[in-house]
Parts: C-alpha cells; sequence; structure tokens
C-alpha cells in the first residue's frame, strides 16, 4: 500500500535520470561544434563556463572537476579553436569551475543526509501505521492511505484491523487538523485502540477508552489549544454470527456494498472522540450480513473534495460504477477521486475496505 504523493526522485535522495547526466555532455559537443561552424569574429565559447555549474547538480564532485577540466582546457588553448579567451576570462572561468566542485560535494552530501533522514522517517511513520494486512481473522481487508502533506506518509487520518478474543475489530478515524502535527494524536488513538481490542469487551467500552486517551492528552497541550478531539467510526465481527457491530462517533457513515447495490449504513451518531462520552454509552447498531457483501469505510477528505465548479465527491453515486474495477475498489476511487479534484483533495484520505465471505477484494 502506497501512501503520500508521488515526488520527483531528487527530491527522495535518488540519482538525477540519465538525461540529465548526458545533457552537460551533449552541451559542451554542441557548443564546440557551434564554434568551428561560425566565422571567427563570433564568439560562442564564453558559454562553456556556464557549464560546470550545471554538471554540477548531475556529478558528483569528481565527475564535475573531470568536466571543469575539459571545459578549462578547450577555454585556455587558442589553438583549438574553441574560444579566444583573455587571462581575466581564464581566471573567471576557472573561479566558476571551482565553485562548481565545491556545489557538486555539497549537493552530494545533502542527498546521502536526505537519504538517511528519509529513511528514518518512512520507518517511523510506517512503525506508527502499517499496511493494512489482506486478512485478518476471518475478514478480508483492503486499505488506501493518502496524506495531505507532501512529502509524508501518515497524517491526521487513521485506520486499523486486529483480531482479539471478541472477534475482529476495525477503526477508521480522522484527528483534528492534519499533516505531521497531528502524528502523535494518530499514534495515541492507534495504541489506546489496539490495547481495547484485547481487553475491552464491548464497542462501547473501546470508544469510551479512545476519548479518555484524548481527554488525558488534551490536558498536556498548550492553552491556546486546549481540545484535541477525532471522529471515528468501530467496527466488530463477533465470530460465528453474520453480522457486524458499528459505533460511530461523529464520523461520515459506512457504506455497504451488496453486488453494485451501495446503501449508507444507518447508526444513531455519538459526539466526537475527546470531547468526553458523557451520559448513555454510545449506540451500538447491528447489521446482518450476506455472503459477499462488503463495507466501505472513509473519511471526510473523500466526500468534502470538490471540483473546479465547488461541487463535492458524490462517494456513494460513484461506487457502483467503481465496484467491479479489477485494480480494486479503493484504489478505484483514489483514481476517480483524483480526476475528480483535478490532482486529489487537499485533505489527508484514508479507505478501508471489509469483507467476510464471497469474493475478497483485490489486493
Amino acid at each position: 500500500m502506497r501512501r503520500g504523493r508521488t515526488e520527483p526522485g531528487w527530491l527522495r535522495g535518488e540519482p538525477p535520470p540519465r538525461w540529465a547526466r548526458i545533457a552537460p555532455a551533449v552541451a559542451l559537443v554542441g557548443l564546440v561544434l557551434a564554434q568551428r561552424a561560425t566565422p571567427d569574429d563570433v564568439e560562442l565559447g564564453f558559454f562553456l563556463a556556464g557549464l560546470p555549474p550545471v554538471a554540477a547538480f548531475a556529478y558528483g564532485a569528481a565527475g564535475t572537476a573531470v568536466f571543469a577540466g575539459i571545459v578549462l582546457l578547450l577555454v585556455g588553448v587558442p589553438d583549438l579553436g574553441v574560444t579566444h579567451a583573455r587571462g581575466t576570462d581564464m581566471a573567471t572561468v576557472a573561479a566558476i569551475a571551482l565553485l562548481s566542485v565545491v556545489i557538486a560535494w555539497v549537493r552530494r552530501r545533502r542527498d546521502a543526509q536526505l537519504v538517511s533522514v528519509r529513511t528514518v522517517a518512512e520507518a517511523a511513520q510506517l512503525a506508527v501505521l502499517p499496511p493494512v494486512p489482506h486478512q485478518v481473522g476471518g475478514v478480508r481487508c483492503s486499505g488506501l492511505y493518502r496524506a495531505a502533506q507532501r512529502g509524508t506518509l501518515v497524517g491526521g487520518d487513521l485506520y486499523d484491523v486486529r483480531a482479539g478474543p471478541y472477534g475482529v475489530r476495525a477503526l477508521v478515524g480522522d484527528v483534528q487538523g492534519h499533516g505531521l502535527a497531528a502524528v502523535a494524536t494518530v499514534a495515541a488513538l492507534l495504541g489506546a485502540f489496539r490495547e481495547a481490542v484485547l481487553d475491552d469487551a464491548g464497542l462501547a467500552a473501546v470508544a469510551a477508552r479512545l476519548d479518555r486517551r484524548l481527554l488525558a492528552d488534551s490536558a498536556l497541550t498548550p492553552v491556546e489549544h486546549p481540545e484535541l478531539f477525532a471522529t471515528a467510526v468501530l467496527l466488530e465481527f463477533p465470530p460465528g454470527l453474520d453480522l457486524v457491530r458499528i459505533v460511530s462517533c461523529g464520523h461520515p457513515p459506512a457504506l455497504r456494498l451488496r453486488g453494485f447495490a451501495v446503501s449508507e449504513v444507518a447508526v444513531e451518531p455519538g459526539p466526537p472522540l475527546g470531547l468526553g462520552l458523557s451520559g448513555p454509552a454510545p449506540a451500538v447498531a447491528e447489521l446482518p450480513l450476506l455472503p459477499g457483501d462488503r463495507l466501505l469505510l472513509h473519511t471526510d477528505g473523500v466526500t468534502e473534495a470538490r471540483d473546479a465548479a465547488g461541487s463535492f465527491y458524490p462517494l456513494a453515486a460513484r461506487v457502483p460504477a467503481l465496484a467491479g474495477d479489477p485494480a480494486g475498489l479503493v484504489h478505484a476511487v483514489w483514481r476517480d477521486l483524483a480526476a475528480f479534484t483535478d490532482g486529489g483533495p487537499r485533505d489527508d484520505v484514508a479507505l478501508l475496505l471489509l469483507s467476510v465471505d464471497g469474493v475478497p477484494p483485490p489486493p
């Protein structure tokens, strides 16, 4: 499962593409040939001074030094007929060449540091929100996550599917804010959920545990941000029963797919987590399941995405047309959403597809 948006390779510390490495040499040959083909009173050789800085972005310090040496040779030997440089011109070209070597050395060192930092960051983020397995217990799973903040794998949305003594439980949530600022809250909620899967006998108790976790964390936040809250939907597939139990804490409703028919799962929503679940426990709804039924859970980054005209993305209306995509429903929804919003939504997006019997969702 891929998360985050695609970035150019050079932002990830990868080697530059082949064309970038060939371009300085092609430009060098082109300038030499052009100078040979022009009259003596037309001077093109001074363009050679601009090639070492270009090479510094494609080669290391050693490669740039070799390239700069070739340029100095062509500029400094009049018998080659490439240029008619004077002494002051040679000094300028030599200074540019030396500076280019320094730039290449600094760039390579920065690239190595970038690779190291990114590797550590990806490992840490994947530890917080690992890819969902293709199957947990008797529940088949397919998930997709896209963080709004460029270059990150985890934002303000979360999901998880875990097996425990009370069956398989799933969580999809959306915390206050998005991007790296929300990762700590995401980690706290996921940790509390994974403990609740093993310890708490009912979904209402799981929701209460998550709510207490956010209330405790909220007490530690700065005064200008006194509250942490999150919307969430909790599911439980009890063993041996053809049903699913659902608790909604202010979260968008799940969709049930029965063949190509789509319907919203009616659940009485409770307040978001982190605001204190005082009073009666959140309502637990029970939904009978037939073989082949699928449940699509999502965050509001999907349904609140807008097109150029300001219209919201109609997820429930689009799912029937996407349900038969061989690449899988969650990936089909993401491609359709990216096309609808012309490049992708501005908020974090999480999609989770769950099924018990029938044909499993494609991985």
